[in-house]
């Protein structure tokens, strides 16, 4: 029996997938080298991959293209002559090189993409161009983030280097109140933890074997916000039922965590993030004061069916608020379409939605939605600093679908509760 092959104890799950990769037992701390099984890089940062491919390391062509992903749906489709011709070149290079897994304008956000696609798989390793990789975790991969220099050399090379990072047990007891959801989850551990709370560990996930994919997604991706390098969901549940989770990868009663939490959804209400941190979280229903002029569901955290669902659910028969302008953008074609063969896109059209292009859409602040100085927006994406979504001096509020749908009735930071 090989090292990879011979159980281990006491190993968290980010030990275990990098030991595995690795071919040695390791603990948090060690440095490994380990193949990557699955690049993925989008519009926005492939022409700076490009560049440091063929100026810094002198290679022109990847290592292998089947383990590339690119994916149009930063600033998709292009909204300025540069966007454009930036996204020429990466269509140019794309074909150049060979790479099948190519995705273009309208398929959806990357991760949303990668995971639906199974571009990944439990117990894999993958890497991207954006900081929201780790929501692979979701279904038991290693995702993480990296920069232009470190993913070019893994294109180059078909491997990386890590550190091993400690982990953080974070357990789910009880079950959401209504209007209650993963986002929440989220949100109370961002203002718990902090920006910093969790850097380079990874934050690990039990006892939500109920949950679905979707909020999986949420909980993993969110990770990200307070600085972790990975979030990893035990695969059970709807992921071990629906993908062949490696025997290895387990979660081990005797792993050792840097610290622990627990989250009791017995007593989880609503949250919001305060601008201009994530960390800054109040309840929804202390927020009341707060007017809005613009509404926006979607992006890789919060734009997928469950989440159209959960806002259609509160807006059926009803108008949003005057003034107040809803965005909705699904988070991939996939579900755009399933949006409309469920009538969940007829709700939402008719009280007053507005709908986008799959893909990050306004996130980043830079089409399909941004704000103006002045103005303010609650969105269900990830991100709230100043200059996020727009303008410096327009303000985002981040919270759950539940309450976006509630705010967009009322014109002001509701608790969906109370509706």
């Amino acid at each position: 029996m090989s090292p990879v092959d011979q159980p281990t104890h006491g190993r968290t799950l980010a030990e275990q997938i990098l030991g595995h990769a690795a071919g040695q037992d390791v603990r948090a701390g060690d440095l490994v080298i380990v193949p990557v099984d699955r690049c993925m890089t989008h519009d926005s940062l492939t022409p700076e991959i490009i560049d440091a491919l063929h100026n810094n390391l002198g290679v022109e062509h990847v290592y292998d293209p089947e383990r590339v992903a690119v994916i149009m749906d930063h600033v998709a489709p292009a909204a300025s002559v540069a966007t454009a011709n930036a996204q020429a070149r990466t269509r140019k290079w794309v074909r150049e090189q060979g790479i099948r897994n190519f995705f273009e304008v309208g398929a959806g956000v990357c991760h949303q993409v990668l995971i639906e696609e199974r571009l990944v798989l439990p117990g894999q390793v993958a890497i991207g161009s954006d900081s929201h990789a780790t929501m692979y975790g979701a279904i038991g991969a290693f995702g993480t983030g990296m920069g232009t220099g470190d993913l070019a050399l893994a294109l180059a090379s078909g491997r990386t280097w890590l550190r091993v990072p400690e982990s953080i047990k974070v357990s789910i007891s009880g079950r959401f109140r209504p209007y209650v959801s993963p986002k929440d989850i989220s949100l109370y551990l961002c203002g718990l933890l902090g920006l910093d709370g969790a850097t380079y560990q990874a934050v690990e996930f039990h006892g939500v074997d109920w949950l679905s994919l979707e909020g999986r997604e949420v909980l993993s991706g969110m990770s990200t916000e307070i600085g972790a390098k990975a979030g990893l969901v035990v695969p059970d549940g709807v992921v071990a039922e629906t993908y062949d989770v490696p025997g290895w990868l387990y979660a081990d009663p005797q792993a050792q965590y840097r610290r622990e939490i627990v989250v009791d959804l017995n007593k989880l209400g609503s949250q919001v993030a305060i601008p201009p941190e994530v960390d800054h979280i109040a309840s929804a229903g202390d927020l009341r004061d707060v007017k809005v002029d613009q509404v926006f569901v979607g992006t890789c955290t919060n734009g997928r069916l469950e989440d159209l669902h959960a806002l259609a659910n509160i807006l059926r028969g009803h108008k949003v608020a005057p003034h107040v302008r809803l965005l909705v953008i699904p988070a991939s074609q996939r579900i755009l379409q399933q949006a409309v063969a469920d009538g969940t896109l007829s709700v939402l059209l008719a009280a007053g939605a507005t709908l986008g292009t799959p893909g990050c859409g306004p996130c980043i602040g830079r089409h399909m939605g941004v704000i103006g100085a002045g103005e303010v927006c609650l969105s269900t994406a990830n991100r709230n600093f100043r200059g996020r979504m727009g303008d410096p001096d327009a303000s985002v509020y981040l919270a759950s679908p539940e309450v976006a749908g509630a705010t967009a009735l009322r014109g002001y930071i509701s608790d969906p509760s109370e509706l």
